[in-house]
């Protein structure tokens, strides 16, 4: 019998990922554009938001001064996982699963339990992997698709396993026509990954207790 693949606090927040080598959208064919993802646009403006409410949370926390200088890049980090969480969305709409309301508060609840309380976890979010608390429900809602997208491809915690995944997401990815901004950089459609921002998602995805029930 197989182990089901599982995602944990932190193997669920690394899941920020990726990018595929298409011509970059430049400024002037999407004006206000930081991505443009199977032709519905993210607005510079709303990853200047998130990126805001992360800085927020970085200088009310007491290692502020630390936080704040070691995530120098942060809009490509988040600009990755609002790449990401769409290339999720269509996996999981290819696959025919959803997260509901209640799956979603579970799965907090979970990295909560993991993380030693909600403040603790709050707290380890934000330090390794910059969400800041009100992110917190999009980590939980990735976790869930992530889970289930697993098991409906059948995913073994084994190279074949990882592998059967990394295509599923490839092959979204391109499907998507994903094109970045190139202030940001570009998209790598086999890695998943925004170029210049590492998120090793796939070999961390089996690698921890299971946070879904």
């Amino acid at each position: 019998m197989h182990r089901r693949t599982a995602l944990s606090v932190s193997a669920a927040a690394t899941l920020l990922a990726a990018a595929p080598l298409l011509t970059a959208c430049g400024s002037d064919a999407h004006p206000g554009a930081a991505a443009v993802v199977g032709g519905q646009r993210i607005e510079v403006s709303s990853l200047q938001a998130e990126v805001k409410d992360v800085r927020a949370a970085q200088k009310a926390s007491p290692q502020g001064a630390q936080l704040l200088r070691e995530t120098g890049d942060l809009s490509r980090q988040k600009l990755h996982g609002m790449i990401f969480d769409r290339v999720v969305a269509k996996v999981a709409e290819d696959n025919g699963v959803t997260a509901s309301r209640g799956e979603i508060q579970r799965t907090r609840g979970d990295f909560a339990r993991q993380s030693g309380g909600e403040e603790q976890m709050k707290a380890v979010l934000l330090q390794q992997q910059g969400v800041a608390p009100d992110q917190i429900d999009d980590v939980a809602r990735r976790a869930v698709l992530m889970n289930k997208i697993a098991a409906k491809l059948g995913v073994t915690d084994t190279p074949e396993g990882q592998k059967k995944l990394t295509d599923a997401f490839s092959r979204a990815s391109k499907e998507l026509r994903i094109d970045v901004n190139p202030r940001y950089g570009t998209w790598d459609d086999e890695k998943i990954q925004l170029a210049a921002y590492t998120a090793p998602w796939v070999r961390q995805i089996s690698k921890a207790p299971e946070a879904v029930a």
